[in-house]
């Protein structure tokens, strides 16, 4: 992504719930202490949001 703003505002402090996919902003010392729970399915497994789209084979 080209503009600094934008590649800010969908990537930074944005995490993905491993099990439902829901997607939460939080900072990551709390994402690493697992304090932050899914809001959609209570799980506490989160990965950071893919900076690169995935393209189907």
């Amino acid at each position: 992504m080209k503009i600094p703003e934008a590649e800010t505002r969908l990537f930074n402090r944005r995490f993905v719930c491993r099990k439902c996919k829901h997607k939460v902003r939080a900072s990551a010392s709390r994402i690493k202490e697992k304090t932050i729970v899914c809001p959609k399915c209570q799980s506490r497994n989160f990965r950071p949001k893919s900076k690169e789209k995935r393209v189907a084979a």
